[in-house]
């Protein structure tokens, strides 16, 4: 889940369908080969890039170490924690595409106006 195709990296532009696609496709599982190897050794949390992420998205704490430990011992699949992902990054898109087309060209225009800029700071004249 690289930046090298927007094939395969997550844009802030994406809809609900393409953040499930390429997470579905393109994220890397730390699971087991078969279902069965997984339940039996669980995941690699170090090298699974779902749950990578839901360290960086996932807000509530006490829930990412449920995820965690269930997963690591392969009681999560690593399907059940795609489908948390997805969800968790179609909330957080969602919520940023929403900030963003309430933003104003009057916004926009205040944001790109010239101002001078101090190059020493007031502190050390």
């Amino acid at each position: 889940m690289g930046a090298a195709s927007v094939d395969s990296c997550i844009l802030l532009t994406d809809t609900p369908d393409m953040v499930s696609d390429k997470i579905k496709k393109y994220a890397k599982s730390g699971g087991g080969a078969t279902l069965e190897a997984h339940r039996a050794n669980g995941a690699d949390l170090n090298i699974d890039i779902p749950y990578q992420w839901l360290r960086f998205f996932l807000e509530d704490d006490e829930e990412l170490e449920r995820i965690g430990d269930s997963y690591k011992k392969g009681e999560m699949t690593t399907g059940e924690i795609k489908q948390i992902l997805i969800k968790v990054i179609q909330d957080f898109l969602a919520e940023f595409q929403a900030r963003r087309n309430s933003i104003t060209d009057d916004e926009v225009a205040m944001f790109m106006t010239k101002r001078s800029l101090r190059t020493t700071p007031k502190a050390f004249e």
